[in-house]
């Protein structure tokens, strides 16, 4: 796929052809920056194509997070696990995750490969309403490292948003890398005209992680992605045997949640570290099946119900 970025472009140069050319952070002190700003947008083909796929679904939810490790994966492995409860609904879930595509393990999916037919790409089904995409299922060896630089990651975004045939979906969840990178900024600039219903953000109790998802918190503001709610995940560890929960990650300014009410968005609620989460992702099996008795399965269908409520 040949590059739009000029030579001297900065590291996470959004393309000139982009809508966020000239815009974008990134762009900030480039020599091009002028110019992009103000050349006329060439409309990319293939952005009238996703539209059709997209119109035969009804909500799109990014799960985004400015800090890595902190959850985002198995947030949206829980999430549209929960969202399938229904058998009526219709779960899309793709994994934009390019180097590190975590879904394909956390949903019991390892080994799968993506198949081909008249319509497009098929995704992967985990059971008859819920269907996953991932760059894990075209990995020969799931060890096997993705060395892509920007163009070749927006490049499949485009395939898994044009080429794979969703279907008709009530909700397709998007699990992201962490940053304000290539990756969001392709999310974003290909479903800008079919519309995201908004983004669930993801951090801990740290302040090392919530000074990262204040950015996050800007990058969707100024990219006009609405914001459903910041969650504060591992909020404490919740021990299997007495259920008590201890403090591991010190929310030394305060948590999320005051760090919600300062940026004022909405806090969607807290949930603990259980040891069983990590444990149902390691096996590909939803912990929401398995342990409907621990307190964080209480947390995450508070949360869960909230983000429901939200999109409808």
């Amino acid at each position: 796929m040949a590059s739009d970025k000029p030579e001297d472009a900065p590291e996470h140069c959004p393309g000139t052809e982009s809508e966020l050319a000239g815009k974008a952070d990134s762009c900030a002190g480039c020599p091009n920056q002028a110019i992009c700003a103000s050349t006329p947008k060439v409309v990319d083909p293939a952005i009238p194509l996703i539209n059709e796929r997209m119109a035969n679904v009804k909500h799109k939810i990014l799960v985004l997070s400015g800090k890595g490790g902190v959850g985002k994966s198995t947030f949206t492995t829980n999430l549209s696990f929960a969202l399938s409860l229904d058998e009526s609904v219709q779960v899309g879930v793709m994994d934009v995750d390019v180097c590190g595509p975590s879904l394909p393990r956390m949903t019991g999916l390892d080994g799968e490969q993506i198949h081909q037919s008249n319509t497009g790409w098929s995704p992967v089904y985990v059971s008859d309403n819920v269907a996953v995409m991932s760059v894990g299922f075209m990995l020969q060896n799931p060890d096997d490292a993705v060395i892509w630089r920007g163009p070749k990651k927006n490049g499949i975004i485009k395939q898994f948003l044009k080429d794979v045939d969703w279907g008709e979906l009530d909700y397709l969840v998007v699990d992201t890398p962490p940053g304000t990178s290539d990756e969001h900024l392709s999310v974003v600039q290909y479903l800008k005209e079919s519309g995201i219903d908004g983004a669930v953000i993801i951090t801990t109790p740290q302040e090392m992680s919530l000074q990262d998802v204040r950015k996050e918190i800007n990058f969707c503001r100024k990219v006009k992605i609405p914001i459903i709610g910041v969650v504060e995940n591992m909020s404490g560890f919740v021990c299997p045997k007495c259920t008590k929960e201890s403090a591991i990650f010190a929310p030394s300014t305060g948590g999320a949640k005051k760090m919600a009410e300062e940026m004022k968005v909405p806090f969607l609620g807290a949930i603990p570290l259980d040891p069983r989460i990590g444990k149902s992702c390691d096996y590909g099996e939803s912990f929401l099946d398995q342990y409907p008795d621990s307190p964080a399965h209480a947390a995450y269908m508070r949360v869960i119900d909230q983000i429901k409520a939200y999109v409808a």
